[in-house]
């Protein structure tokens, strides 16, 4: 069985919604320390800190996704985002590249890094 590979934009959508429910879970923690005005109001803090985080990272992803490459995926035949020279399907997870010297060769993410 081979490794499954993830699209870039569905990973950073998951990492803002999770980070949604991290600070709801937060939030709610602070409801233990109603005793301590001090530590209720740091959970608060921390948990609206990271909606808002999570707020940021969504509007960014958009702005990405909506100047990110369409390509039809080969293996699905549906359309799909891409960001940087190799990215996944978004709905198959089937590598992709626009790059044609990377055709046929293993698939790596480290080739979207930039060198030095």
């Amino acid at each position: 069985m081979g490794v499954k590979y993830s699209n870039k934009i569905n990973k950073i959508r998951t990492f803002a919604l999770v980070l949604i429910f991290a600070g709801i879970v937060i939030m709610y923690l602070g409801i233990f320390f109603q005793t301590s005005p001090f530590f209720m109001t740091l959970f608060m803090l921390l948990g609206f800190l990271s909606i808002i985080a999570s707020t940021v990272i969504y509007f960014w992803i958009g702005m990405m996704s909506s100047k990110a490459v369409h390509v039809t995926c080969p293996s699905c035949g549906k359309e799909t985002k891409m960001l940087g020279r190799v990215d996944a399907c978004m709905f198959c997870n089937e590598p992709l590249t626009l790059d044609k010297a990377l055709e046929g060769k293993e698939f790596d993410e480290d080739y979207n890094k930039k060198k030095k």
